[in-house]
């Protein structure tokens, strides 16, 4: 009868093993799957600029979450319009000018280059420290954890610096 108990519990104590690896396994995924997808809506436009219509805005006018001003063409088949849109941050300033790649369909505009893709990956850069923490945590991935909390990490500080 000991031998039956001892295995019933050991084959119990594997089960849930199993369960938290799977649950948490599964947050970390989504975790991560949400910082791409809340990073993609602006990635898009700035990592895939083939056909998209590139230029400058000259920041003219500031509000409390956009700026706008004028728009200057530089790709060909983009027209110069009188008003752009584009997403206020600490980065966007009265009086400069950005590189920008325009939304389709619209007067919206996406910062572009180097601090362009960068600041579109931020989501993601958190994402990432999340989920190091649930890896950490609750998958005991030590190793796995740091990579990715270092990866966050880097990618936010590469967007602080550049942006």
């Amino acid at each position: 009868m000991p031998a039956t108990a001892a295995s019933s519990r050991q084959a119990s104590a594997a089960v849930l093993r199993f369960l938290r690896f799977a649950a948490m396994g599964t947050v970390a995924v989504l975790i991560l799957i949400a910082g791409v997808w809340a990073s993609w809506g602006a990635a898009q436009h700035v990592m895939l600029t083939k056909g998209r219509e590139r230029g400058t805005v000259d920041v003219v006018r500031c509000g409390p979450d956009t700026c706008s001003g004028p728009y200057t063409p530089v790709s060909e088949g983009s027209l110069p319009r009188s008003r752009v849109v584009l997403e206020r941050s600490v980065a966007v300033e009265k009086g400069r000018t950005y590189t920008v790649v325009m939304k389709p369909g619209g007067d919206d505009a996406v910062r572009s280059g180097p601090a362009g893709v960068l600041y579109a990956w931020i989501p993601l850069g958190g994402a990432l420290l999340l989920a190091s923490v649930v890896v950490a945590g609750g998958l005991l991935r030590t190793r796995v954890a740091w990579v990715m909390a270092l990866s966050g990490v880097a990618l936010l500080t590469a967007a602080f610096v550049t942006v």
